[in-house]
């Protein structure tokens, strides 16, 4: 894939692999399919596949198998989709900016930042809307990515992945202990339960319909910016050299990191990992242009939280295991290893 990057010969190559990434996208939008097939077939309740199908195609309401398939199971399976499309985006876009192998909305802060507003919703503003309940999720991840990156730019030697890491984990430690003093005291803390476990157990169309046009407008300003973005992940000078306008392109990409990730806690709960695991899977099949790195992130993110919600259910019927539990199986260990690997590198 050629561009004015390729051409300069001050800047390495980008190297990306269309092909791959074509397959991926193609096999990817196949699986979804399957996994939203299989998500809105199996659960608790056992529902042959010809009941599913009447149930999409022939909805009778008067069907209690019908309506769990249209009011519980569907909605579920297109939460898991969006969202899982938007924590991959957003630790996309913030690895690339940062130029930070270990940046994701769960490690730096950003989801805590939105459950811990979220908390504060419930107890002094009773009978919020959705919509507004997303707006202030959206003021929360602001304030956990600004707290996150004001103490890492304090200590010497400026920002590092390993110290904006450690600082991540630091402020979600602190907003999710605050977060659940208050719901204590306020006696919400059955309600906000499902927020600190993440799950789109739950989850009703009215929901999915309030987030689905910020999540497919923030993907598309990702988009638009996708080779801004690949840019940056070369470093500030070269992009600055290319006639970027760094400081522009970084303020549109913490927007959007913030409307997908704050968006998504508010739907689903603090789920992380998602954002550093697919980011890092991508780039390894597709090569470092952002161009592909984005739409294949969120097809391959969205499949991953299908698959894990699906897992949650199965694990141990009828008892559902948090989907933020299984996630974190995979996503602790890769995150140690990538911290293992950065260490070494320093």
């Amino acid at each position: 894939m050629a561009s004015e990057l390729d051409k300069s010969s001050s800047s390495p190559p980008i190297k990306s692999r269309p092909v791959a990434a074509s397959l991926i996208l193609v096999l990817g939008l196949i699986g979804l399919g399957l996994g939203i097939a299989a998500s809105i077939s199996f659960g608790a309740a056992d529902i042959h596949l010809a009941t599913v199908w009447e149930a999409v195609f022939k909805f009778n309401p008067e069907l209690t198998q019908h309506q769990i398939i249209q009011e519980l199971r569907m909605p579920r399976a297109a939460a898991a989709t969006l969202v899982g499309a938007g924590f991959a985006v957003a630790g996309a876009i913030m690895q690339g900016m940062t130029r930070n192998p270990l940046a994701d909305s769960g490690l730096l802060g950003i989801n805590a930042g939105s459950a811990f507003v979220i908390v504060i919703c419930f107890a002094f503003m009773k009978g919020l809307p959705f919509m507004s309940l997303m707006l202030f999720s959206f003021a929360g991840a602001a304030l956990g990515a600004g707290l996150v990156f004001g103490i890492s730019s304090l200590a010497r030697g400026g920002l590092s992945p390993v110290r904006l890491a450690l600082a991540g984990a630091a402020v979600s430690a602190l907003l999710t202990a605050l977060g659940e003093g208050i719901s204590i005291h306020f006696r919400i803390g059955q309600d906000l339960a499902f927020f600190y476990a993440g799950g789109v157990a739950g989850v009703k169309w009215m929901h999915v319909k309030f987030i689905i046009p910020w999540v497919i407008g923030a993907l598309a300003v990702a988009m638009a910016l996708s080779r801004s973005i690949t840019l940056l992940s070369l470093g500030e000078e070269i992009a600055t050299g290319l006639g970027q306008r760094t400081g522009v392109v970084k303020i549109i990409g913490m927007i959007v990191v913030f409307i997908l990730a704050g968006s998504s806690v508010a739907l689903v709960g603090s789920i992380g990992f998602v954002g550093l695991i697919i980011p890092h899977l991508t780039r390894f099949l597709v090569g470092v242009d952002y161009r592909w790195i984005i739409p294949c992130s969120a097809v391959l993110g969205g499949l991953l939280m299908l698959l894990a919600d699906l897992a949650a259910r199965l694990v141990n019927p009828p008892y559902e295991t948090p989907v933020g539990a299984l996630i974190a199986v995979i996503g602790v260990p890769f995150f140690l290893y990538l911290a293992r690997k950065q260490r070494r590198e320093m």
